[in-house]
């Protein structure tokens, strides 16, 4: 997998994943014009997002409604060191679900592939290149 993230001016950023791309900015009172999510905001979506793939495939699995599945996730901006903390994913089914199903949903979010990379951190490597070292 790879993103690739350019700065566009100011404290705009696109981002590009195979054919697609997306903007990032900061609102107004971070500098930006508020044109796209902020950092946090798109981690937030990540989880989200597979949340809502997870659950909805265990419905579809089940032959129960899918359409209209939504999930809202929520975190805390926390200090020492600054990182986003208390994640809360709360998933909306357009179906009443029987203690089994709802079980079912639960257990297949866990499966998400975000969710566990936050619950088992990832190594992370930092290479600084400037234009000359990375043949710019």
């Amino acid at each position: 997998m790879e993103v690739g993230i350019e700065h566009l001016g100011a404290m705009q950023f696109e981002i590009r994943a195979r054919q697609h791309t997306i903007a990032c900015d900061q609102p107004p009172e971070n500098g930006g014009y508020d044109e796209g999510m902020t950092p946090p905001e798109l981690l937030l979506a990540s989880l989200g997002s597979c949340a809502a793939f997870y659950a909805s495939q265990y419905l579809r699995k089940h032959k129960l409604a899918t359409e209209g599945t939504r999930v809202r996730v929520t975190a805390e901006k926390v200090k020492d060191p600054a990182r986003v903390d208390n994640f809360q994913i709360e998933v909306l089914t357009p179906v009443e679900l029987s203690d089994q199903h709802r079980a079912g949903v639960e257990a297949a979010v866990h499966h998400c592939l975000i969710h566990n990379t936050l619950l088992h951190p990832p190594q992370m490597k930092i290479e600084i290149k400037d234009a000359v070292t990375a043949g710019a």
